[in-house]
């Protein structure tokens, strides 16, 4: 989802800010794919390596922890 806002915001505003310095403004889709993808892949990694982690835990050492 932070990927797709991410590009949203992004060509929003290169949109505006082309118009603001009076420069032409184009959109290439494969950049913004990449962009997405790259968003994407990092969100999942980071995402799945701490919850493997809690996941191998044994519940109950886990809880003392805290």
């Amino acid at each position: 989802m932070g990927g797709f806002v991410g590009i949203v915001l992004a060509f929003f505003g290169s949109y505006g800010v082309s118009k603001l310095i009076q420069v032409p403004f184009t959109f290439d889709p494969r950049i913004n794919l990449i962009a997405f993808v790259f968003a994407a892949a990092v969100g999942v990694l980071f995402g799945f390596m701490p919850a493997r982690r809690a996941a191998l835990l044994d519940p109950i050492d886990a809880l003392r922890h805290e």
